[in-house]
């Protein structure tokens, strides 16, 4: 295998060949290194590059592994991965998107990153986000803005966009991310990847807590359903005191990559009521993927809730984090300041969770007939980098809605989502869909997945990054 094919091949093949020992962690860490060296500077994808402590634990690891038994090892032994600079590493400065913070050094690990460490991963940086992870787009001040390996004149999305903008060019085997109104999917339809934002209460938010009524989750990124899955396996399980929390499935999520399943009902649309009908691209990603589950035998039919009464307490939900940062007005940028101008007291945000509650119920009441929702990941392709810098506030606020209008009603549920790649526009940017399955069901969503990938295999590499 050359390099190029290495650094683009899933991480459960990587795990797979250092376990073999075809393949040292060392080597396998210098490579991905090399390439940020290279690249990073034209993607902006990481703030933080660990290079000195991932060559520390690659040696290590490498050490290890001619003196254990591969069978003894943790799964992801030596596969390098990234984390969103939302989450706190240890030792290692966490900006979470603002100048202000663009010093501060984490002093513990959130529970997530310490599964990834119990799972044998290689933590290598500390990828881009939005200011505080408000924006679908990665562009935040003191920052260079992240950019999309397959045209860098285009935003990889956000807030998740330096992690899916790592994997998508090769320099990340794998990313964890997190999606409170489409900070998985998002980016990963923008970069051509999968995007899996799971169930409320699969992934604890611990040691911190949930200030935003359970809308935000932890998230894989990856190239394949399986890493992905396999990434979810890693991450999930209930951490004492968590406020919500889910049972541990029957079977893997890697294992429900194999699952077969019988004949599903599959709701399908186009449109996003109230937002109305995507882009001709991204409709026809949908109506193509529709054809192709009909033609595996599921059962299928158009159909969608109405996400009219979500809208505004949603808004109100999401930009109470603004707030909640606790940075100072005057060091957010112009976005934010008016988001925090925005949010009302707290009797405000109450009516507004009960509010976004009874929406939630109308939605997932719709699953009672069905098994999967298909719909646009994005009601269109990706943004050019600098778009929406010249807008209002109020302006760049409805488009965001009409950009992004099929993701924030399965953060505002809590329902499992993933969204997966299906091809290239005319422009030459990554289009997908999101398929969405019932209250804490990613089996039969991963399994669906799995099926739609082994049946249209997703094999593209960004060419824009050389």
């Amino acid at each position: 295998m050359n390099l190029d094919d290495l650094v683009f091949s899933s991480a459960l093949e990587q795990a797979q060949r250092i376990r073999s020992k075809q393949l040292s962690p060392l080597e396998l860490v210098q490579l991905y290194l090399d390439r940020i060296e290279l690249l990073n500077p034209k993607l902006g994808c990481y703030f933080t590059i660990m290079a000195e402590e991932a060559i520390a634990l690659a040696q290590t690891q490498t050490e290890q592994l001619t003196a254990n038994d591969p069978l003894e090892l943790p799964p992801f032994f030596g596969v390098p991965i990234s984390i969103k600079d939302l989450n706190p590493v240890a030792g290692v400065r966490c900006t979470y998107g603002s100048r202000m913070l663009i010093n501060q050094e984490a002093t513990y690990d959130d529970a997530v990153v310490t599964r990834i460490r119990q799972a044998g991963f290689i933590i290598i940086g500390k990828t881009a986000t939005s200011e505080v992870g408000s924006l679908p787009y990665t562009e935040p001040q003191g920052f260079p803005p992240a950019r999309n390996p397959w045209n860098l004149d285009y935003t990889p999305g956000g807030s998740s966009g330096g992690a899916a903008a790592s994997v998508a060019a090769g320099v990340c085997a794998i990313a964890h991310g997190s999606d409170g109104g489409g900070s998985v999917r998002g980016p990963a339809f923008c970069c051509g990847l999968v995007g899996l934002k799971p169930s409320r209460g699969r992934i604890s938010h611990a040691p911190v807590g949930d200030y935003q009524n359970g809308i935000s989750t932890h998230g894989p990124i990856a190239r394949t359903v399986a890493d992905a899955a396999a990434l979810l396996d890693v991450m999930s399980g209930y951490v004492t005191g968590d406020p919500y929390w889910l049972p541990t499935p029957t079977i893997s999520f890697l294992q429900a990559t194999q699952q077969p399943i019988g004949c599903l009902r599959i709701a399908f649309s186009t449109k996003i009521p109230p937002v109305g009908e995507a882009s001709e691209g991204c409709a026809e990603a949908v109506t193509q993927t529709v054809q192709l589950l009909e033609e595996m035998g599921h059962q299928v039919e158009r159909g969608c809730p109405d996400f009219t009464e979500l809208i505004e307490p949603f808004k109100a939900v999401w930009q109470a984090g603004v707030a909640a940062s606790g940075i100072p007005k005057d060091l957010l940028t112009p976005m934010n300041q008016w988001l925090l101008e925005q949010t009302g007291s707290a009797g405000d945000y109450l009516r507004a969770v009960g509010q976004m509650q009874v929406a939630a119920r109308r939605i997932v009441a719709f699953f009672d007939q069905f098994d999967v929702l298909v719909l646009p990941t994005y009601m269109h392709t990706a943004i050019r980098v600098g778009e929406y810098e010249d807008l209002t506030p109020e302006e760049t606020i409805k488009r965001i809605i009409n950009w992004i209008a099929p993701c924030p009603p399965f953060n505002a549920t809590g329902q499992p989502a993933i969204a997966i790649p299906t091809g290239l526009s005319a422009e030459g940017l990554p289009v997908g869909v999101q398929l969405i399955g019932k209250p804490a069901d990613e089996t039969t969503l991963i399994a669906i997945a799995a099926q739609l990938e082994a049946a249209r295999p997703w094999n593209y590499r960004p060419t824009a990054i050389y």
